[in-house]
């Protein structure tokens, strides 16, 4: 029965890595900032423009933007919505709008292998965040 206990042990860790593999969060957007303007017509509003990326799998939090956001895929495709709307899946060369007071339910990349690229313009306050972490309802999330 010697034999037994290196098999058991392998069997002890694959069974682990498993459970850690299944519990492992999925991977979240890669945002990069490109270009932030003030709008001088507008006092207090700013344009903020945003290449995010969607590793293979990610899936993004529930939140807002407080700000008017247009979403063009540059490549691969997407998964979007906003509360009581239908989600979208959005292939490269097409857009998606987001209202200031849109809560964003659903944004995920819609593979597992392939990462998928969009760039998002912002017309918001300058004093607030580009994203806003809330709950499911709507509320702000806690830290």
């Amino acid at each position: 029965m010697p034999a037994l206990k290196p098999m058991c042990g392998a069997l002890a860790l694959l069974a682990a890595l498993a459970t850690n593999h299944a519990l492992a969060a999925p991977p979240g957007p890669l945002v990069t900032p490109l270009m932030t303007k003030a709008l001088p017509e507008t006092p207090g509003k700013e344009m903020l423009m945003l290449a995010v990326t969607y590793p293979p799998g990610a899936v993004e939090t529930v939140h807002r933007h407080d700000a008017h956001a247009v979403v063009y895929v540059t490549e691969g495709s997407i998964v979007m919505g906003v509360k009581g709307g239908k989600e979208q899946t959005l292939h490269a060369g097409q857009t998606f709008y987001e209202g200031p007071q849109d809560l964003h339910t659903v944004g995920r990349n819609a593979s597992q292998t392939k990462p998928a690229k969009f760039v998002v313009v912002l017309v918001k306050d300058s004093a607030k965040p580009a994203v806003i972490p809330t709950d499911a309802a709507g509320h702000p999330a806690a830290h």
